[in-house]
């Protein structure tokens, strides 16, 4: 009879952590590969939470159903942290310490979230440049999501 009230006890304590609430924070590191230190590059965390609904219209037929009027200005939040990196060249080209302070910083900054009790979910990055033959602008994003 204990082994099978200790057994519910443990999978109750699963059922209550699994439909525990689960919170989302998302941070954006933008890197520039423009050459000569010209780009800027940054770690941008919200510090605002926002409702999607807010901007949300829906479609039926072609129309949309709320006709209230979105601006962009509606959406833009004013509260975040910026915080300041380095660009991945210089006027030398690639700039590896650079890269290795930068690594420094973002490491810095996952590490204060990790001991916020922030857990480290996923990560996704990607490159935006038109690589045409006299390319000078370009940015490398990397979104880090956290959980907790």
């Amino acid at each position: 009879m204990k082994k099978i009230l200790i057994v519910f006890c443990v999978l109750g304590m699963f059922a209550f952590e699994a439909s525990a609430q689960q919170e989302f924070k998302i941070i954006t590191v933008v890197e520039s590969i423009v050459p000569m230190g010209i780009g800027r590059s940054r770690i941008i965390d919200s510090q605002t939470q926002s409702n999607y609904r807010e901007f949300t219209t829906e479609r039926t037929d072609g129309r949309r159903s709320d006709q209230r009027e979105i601006s962009r200005s509606d959406i833009k939040v004013d509260e975040l942290e910026e915080t300041k990196l380095l660009n991945f060249f210089s006027a030398t080209g690639i700039n590896f310490q650079n890269i290795a302070s930068n690594d420094a910083v973002i490491a810095s900054k996952i590490n204060s979230l990790i001991s916020d009790g922030w857990k480290l979910t996923y990560v996704t990055s990607g490159v935006e440049s038109s690589a045409g033959a006299d390319d000078g602008q370009g940015i490398f994003i990397t979104r880090l999501f956290f959980s907790r």
